[in-house]
């Protein structure tokens, strides 16, 4: 029976998501065995895989809905407003998100349950949302 006496080292190091962007693989993984005659194995670095997501809703939705946050929280023509717009940093509160829910439902002709109602906090995941219930 063969046995391999000596220490062992083993390092991965992983990368984390940078500025919005997620990123995931192995960055590096090495192994060495500290013994004479016995050959070290190190690997070259995987290379990153980019994930992008697309948005599911059309321009037009996300304009539709915009409009109509703009309407609901009283804000300026000239705000603004995009897909990534959060209510709440839009100065909406609970009452106003409901509204907000409340005018969606009337202009797309839609129901909207009360779990995804509360999943809803930015432009986009109104406008995903309405084009879900649509198809």
């Amino acid at each position: 029976m063969a046995s391999i006496s000596g220490s062992t080292s083993v390092c991965i190091s992983r990368c984390l998501s940078q500025q919005n962007q997620v990123r995931s693989g192995l960055n590096s993984v090495s192994l060495s065995i500290q013994k004479p005659n016995f050959p070290s194995l190190r690997s070259r670095p995987v290379p990153f895989r980019r994930f992008q997501v697309s948005c599911a809703a059309k321009k037009e939705t996300v304009d539709k809905v915009c409009e109509i946050v703009r309407k609901q929280l009283a804000l300026p023509a000239n705000s603004t407003l995009s897909g990534e717009s959060k209510f709440s940093a839009l100065g909406a509160d609970s009452l106003d998100t409901v509204e907000i829910v409340m005018g969606l439902e009337e202009a797309f002709g839609i129901s909207v349950e009360e779990e995804s109602a509360q999943s809803i906090a930015t432009v986009q995941d109104a406008a995903d949302m309405i084009e879900d219930l649509l198809k």
